[in-house]
């Protein structure tokens, strides 16, 4: 097996939030009581839990999704799109009486505000994934967030323990994990201001270093251009580099990462780092989340000219 082939489709199951992201621009954002002539209007689909579904299926990989979207027109429009990125949505619930989640984005001289309302999102259950255990039992690896109740997160946790499967957390957005919670991950993926509210502590200076030491084997810590760190189980630090690009819009740049270390699983934590720090940089040359994000073909070719030019 080479670096950058898998032999099999990986089966990749997602617990996480849907969003409706609802962008306005304008000159610049407005005051309490102010009323503004916007530059432009747009609806993208977000959510974290989404958009690392659907990384990883466009990588190849086979996904089914655990979430909630309200009964509404936003609710089946993000479904479809799930759908039609080939994410099994069987075990993604319409919720009746409760609106599907949105974040409002204000985005004013390359800065930008934002309003995230949970809706349908905070209703994901325990009982939700206790119906959908099936879906634990033929997964490879179960890839999580924090953009759903703790509780209903830690559960996903127990259940892939239960059935002897990985399960990757994203621990975004920040806060103090459980240990009950941080002992079932077989890998966190935070970047470095994740990683120390993660294990309760302070960022700052070089203090990631020990951080990274407290969980040896069990950390992908993202630090943006500067690509990847992850501490193999004995202790030494491998750093994978990141990958020289023209970024367009970073949007989406750390779902994408963590889908694609989903996706490739199966190669081992460093080779997998690789290939997700490739398609991390490959996924910000392009506008909005979803949008940017690489279909396998891309990534190849993409890794291809990495390789001529070095």
């Amino acid at each position: 097996m080479t670096d950058n082939k898998t032999t099999a489709v990986t089966k990749v199951l997602v617990i996480g939030s849907i969003n409706m992201d609802l962008v306005v621009t304008t000159p610049v954002v407005p005051q309490l009581g102010e009323t503004l002539m916007g530059d432009g209007f747009a609806t993208h689909a977000g959510g974290k839990g989404a958009n690392q579904a659907v990384a990883a299926a466009r990588l190849g990989a086979r996904v089914q999704m655990i979430g909630r979207v309200g009964r509404d027109a936003f609710g089946a429009q993000l479904k479809a799109g799930l759908a039609a990125e080939g994410v099994d949505t069987r075990f993604v619930l319409e919720t009746e009486g409760v609106p599907t989640g949105i974040a409002s984005i204000t985005v004013s001289q390359a800065d930008n505000a934002i309003v995230v309302v949970g809706g349908a999102n905070a209703q994901v259950s325990i009982a939700d994934l206790d119906a959908a255990e099936s879906a634990f039992a033929e997964a490879d690896v179960v890839l999580a967030q924090l953009e759903v109740p703790l509780a209903t997160v830690a559960h996903a946790a127990l259940l892939a323990e239960r059935h002897g499967k990985p399960f990757v957390l994203n621990p975004a957005p920040a806060q103090a994990l459980p240990a009950a919670l941080l002992a079932r991950c077989a890998l966190i993926t935070p970047n470095e201001y994740e990683l120390a509210a993660t294990l309760g502590q302070q960022a700052s200076g070089d203090a990631w270093q020990q951080q990274l030491a407290q969980l040896p084997g069990r950390v992908a810590m993202t630090k943006g251009r500067d690509g990847a760190y992850h501490v193999l189980a004995d202790g030494q630090l491998h750093h994978q580099p990141g990958f020289a690009v023209q970024p367009v819009d970073t949007t989406g740049a750390g779902d994408t990462f963590n889908g694609a270390l989903a996706a490739f699983w199966p190669l081992g934590v460093p080779a997998a780092m690789r290939l997700a720090c490739a398609a991390a940089a490959l996924s910000v040359t392009r506008a909005g989340a979803q949008g940017g994000m690489p279909t396998r073909a891309q990534l190849d070719v993409f890794l291809q000219s990495q390789e001529v030019a070095s």
